[in-house]
């Protein structure tokens, strides 16, 4: 009898994961590889998380085949790994990240199977357990999963969470996703904790042995025996993670793209009365060459890219602005020996990977762990060190305590780096950069600057090591022309005249003060222009220069009017200032995904939109 051909699913005209459960295993594995494909051929066009779905392609089939998240509920962690469940539960990628399309991480207006929403990480234990007590206040009964990776557990949020749902007695599946890497490779001892207990050359040589051996219907029943055996004994004897120390039921680890595996491990975990935890074992990048082999977190998020030759597109004659502070700060770390850079799992993003082979005891990766970044850098601080703490705008919020109570407070020397400020784009709500001006003019003892050009860039980074206390330097996900001008110190706290005019001055900030400028001349506009490459503390004598002016605009495109914008604002009006100010700023809501274009044009802070005014 022929063997019955495979039947390819048309992935985009799934309704639900119904379906999923009259499938035989070979015809998942086929749907597991149809699911890779159609992620990699979205992400080549759209950018987005690439290796993160593409190992976590059966688990997730596994869940939506074993679950009915209709009301049973799940939550992932920082939720950039959930492109599958997005496909299983009834939306079509081909719209992924673009404006008014699908979003890149859970979105509960998007879909009811989607439950909470994150883009940051370690908040799906937290959820779940809150979850878990409102369904058992409320008399109900399903399943609450938290689909969490390895690198996650790291952060101290992720802890308080395992410690409050050990001794609740409200019971959650957590599935940890163990794939050795978080953005770049995972640090740490709970990392290694997790490395060391699957892969020792004793564990492995012997589980193969057995596997060898122990052949035949006598051999899997003795083998059967012997894991069971093994198991015990790694529960009762040795005790070995923080999950059973705190009381968990652990199951694992085990394969992470087998599915028919997953399926009985989640039934398991289902039959169980307490919280239990499910170890997979996955590969991140899996079904796709370059993100498999990727070391470094090239393929964690990518832009658009060629699946053939796993090009992905560049501009020429450009730099990135993360680059060119990553080139800064190596050479000023060549000079000063004092300079520790610390770094929260970001450093491949920041491009700072040179630099952990060069000063491997001076550059710290803390892993996804930003409150401890900031207290760690105030030991430092306090001992006589410049810690230089490299760090994305949307993460840094998490720091605002420590940043405030174990820095600024006592008024240490620091220097920050704040990569993606202002706008981000296709990442949308979750990771926009245009917050942290606002909370920073919040906290005494901060020093706030953002350069245009590479040349004020050095400048900063040198004025940054020079005890002015905690100096910020905020630099956006953009990229910039290569070509050089000339490099002059910039006093501390003063701005740039760039040009000189009548009834009209401009106050600008950021990369977008060069175009602007450009503009102007085009366009033959008579006005000063101001580059306020100090946002703080703010440079007083140009503040009483602008009194004589009619009208002053402020344009800051890179953050909300509740930073430097309001602070120039009041000044000018303390200052008795009679004439006409207009503030061009983001506007302070959650911005939605979109390009930057596209967001700057709807919020009309485009330097047409300047020009406009005038």
């Amino acid at each position: 009898m022929a063997k019955k051909e495979l039947q390819h699913i048309d992935l985009k005209s799934i309704q639900n994961p119904e379906f999923l459960k009259g499938m035989s295993y070979p015809e998942l594995d086929l749907l597991s590889e149809d699911i890779r494909k159609y992620i990699i051929d979205v992400t080549s066009k759209n950018g987005g998380h690439l290796s993160s779905n593409l190992g976590t392609v059966e688990a997730i089939i596994s869940l939506c085949k074993n679950f009915d998240f209709t009301k049973d509920k799940i939550v992932f962690d920082v939720g950039h790994q959930c492109y599958t469940y997005k496909i299983l539960t009834g939306r079509n990628l081909d719209t992924l990240r673009q404006k008014g399309g699908v979003s890149g991480f859970q979105k509960m207006s998007e879909s009811p199977y989607d439950h909470f929403e994150a883009g940051h990480s370690s908040t799906s234990i937290s959820v779940a357990t809150g979850l878990a007590y409102a369904r058992d206040l409320s008399g109900e009964k399903y399943d609450i999963i938290a689909f969490i990776g390895d690198s996650s557990l790291q952060n101290g949020l992720a802890f308080e969470g395992l410690n409050e749902l050990a001794q609740s007695g409200h019971k959650v599946i957590i599935v940890l996703n163990d794939n050795d890497m978080s953005i770049s490779k995972g640090v740490g001892g709970l990392s290694r904790l997790f490395r060391n207990f699957s892969t020792s050359i004793i564990y492995r040589k012997t589980k193969g042995a057995m596997r060898h051996v122990l052949k035949g219907r006598f051999g899997r029943w003795l083998l059967v025996k012997f894991t069971r055996i093994k198991n015990w004994f790694k529960r009762k004897v040795i005790n070995m993670t923080i999950f059973d120390n705190l009381g968990y039921s652990v199951i694992g680890p085990i394969d992470g793209h087998y599915i028919r595996q997953i399926d009985h491990a989640l039934v398991r975990a289902k039959k169980q009365s307490k919280s239990v935890v499910i170890h997979l074992k996955t590969i991140k990048g899996k079904g796709y060459e370059f993100a498999e082999e990727d070391t470094e977190g090239d393929w964690h998020g990518v832009s658009k890219f060629n699946i053939e030759t796993g090009e992905i597109a560049t501009k020429e004659a450009t730099v990135s602005w993360s680059s060119q502070y990553a080139v800064l700060l190596k050479n000023e770390m060549a000079i000063n020996e004092k300079i520790v850079t610390i770094v929260p799992a970001t450093g491949h993003g920041s491009a700072l990977d040179s630099l952990f082979n060069i000063y491997p005891n001076r550059v710290v990766d803390v892993g996804i762990s930003e409150e401890h970044a900031f207290t760690f850098a105030g030991g430092l601080a306090v001992s006589g060190f410049h810690p230089v703490i490299s760090i994305y705008s949307t993460f840094l919020q998490r720091s605002y305590d420590e940043l405030s109570h174990d820095l600024a407070r006592m008024n240490l020397n620091a220097t920050l780096l704040i990569d993606r400020a202002g706008l981000v784009g296709n990442d949308g709500e979750t990771h926009q950069g245009i917050y942290d001006e606002a909370f920073l003019y919040t906290i005494p003892n901060v020093t706030i600057t953002m350069a245009s050009r590479s040349s004020e860039a050095l400048s900063l980074v040198k004025e940054s090591l020079c005890n002015h206390g905690v100096f910020a330097i905020r630099y956006p996900r953009e990229f910039f022309s290569t070509k050089g001008d000339e490099v002059k110190k910039i006093p501390y706290g003063s701005w740039k005249v760039e040009l000189e005019g009548k009834d009209t001055a401009i106050v600008s900030t950021g990369p977008l003060t060069m175009k602007l400028k450009a503009a102007l001349i085009e366009n033959k506009k008579d006005v000063t222009l101001y580059n306020a490459i100090y946002l703080r503390p703010m440079d007083k004598a140009k503040v009483q220069a602008l009194l004589k002016y009619k009208r002053v605009i402020i344009y800051n495109p890179y953050a909300t009017k509740e930073g430097f914008a309001n602070a120039l604002e009041s000044e000018l009006f303390a200052n008795k200032y009679q004439g006409e100010v207009i503030v061009k700023c983001v506007p302070t809501i959650f911005v939605k995904q979109a390009s930057i274009k596209e967001q700057r044009e709807e919020f009309k802070i485009t330097v047409d939109d300047v020009i406009e005014l005038l």
